[in-house]
C-alpha cells in the first residue's frame, strides 16, 4: 500500500474515532495510536505547551525527553516558528535534541489555533529523508481534528 492510501485510511479512522466530545488526552493518545498502526514510525507522540516549555504528551514508541525549551531543537523551533519542520538527517540540524540515537529523520507539525501553538505532533524515523510534503500536508490536515 502506497503512503496516500495509508494517509487515507488513517484520515478515516481518525474522523471515526475522535469528536469534540473526548477529552483532548485522549484524542492525542487515539491520535498516536493509529498512526502507529498505519506507519511503524520510531516515535510518534505530543509535546503540549506548559508555562515556558514543551512537556511531553501522549506518545507511542521508547522513552522520550520530558522537557524542551522553546529555543530547543526540532520542536522547540517549530513551536517559535509556528510551522511545520521537516528533517532528512536530524544529525546535520543545529541544536537537535537526540532523546534516542536510532532516530535519523524527523517532522514536527504545530497545532495552532486561534494564533497561538497549543501542541506539537512529532514523529521521528529510523530512515534517513522518510518525511516530504505529502506528510506535512496529510498530517497537517490530520491535525484539524484535534483543534477543538
Amino acid at each position: 500500500m502506497n503512503k496516500e492510501s495509508k494517509y487515507a485510511q488513517f484520515y478515516s479512522e481518525l474522523e471515526a474515532l475522535i469528536s469534540e466530545d473526548d477529552a483532548v488526552i485522549s484524542s492525542l493518545s487515539n491520535f498516536c495510536a493509529i498512526h502507529e498502526k498505519h506507519f511503524k514510525q520510531h516515535w510518534v507522540g505530543f509535546y503540549l505547551l506548559h508555562e515556558n516549555q514543551l512537556i511531553l504528551g501522549p506518545f507511542q514508541g521508547p522513552v522520550a525527553c520530558t522537557r524542551i525549551r522553546f529555543s530547543q531543537g526540532v520542536c522547540g523551533a517549530s513551536y517559535t516558528q509556528m510551522k511545520t519542520i521537516i528533517v532528512p538527517d536530524v544529525h546535520k540540524y543545529p541544536g537537535h535534541i537526540a532523546c534516542s540515537g536510532l532516530t535519523n529523520s524527523e517532522i514536527v507539525v504545530p497545532l495552532i489555533k486561534d494564533g497561538k501553538c497549543w501542541a506539537l505532533l512529532d514523529v521521528d524515523s529510523l530512515e534517513f529523508d522518510n518525511f516530504d510534503e505529502m506528510d506535512q500536508k496529510y498530517l497537517e490536515e490530520a491535525l484539524t481534528l484535534l483543534n477543538y
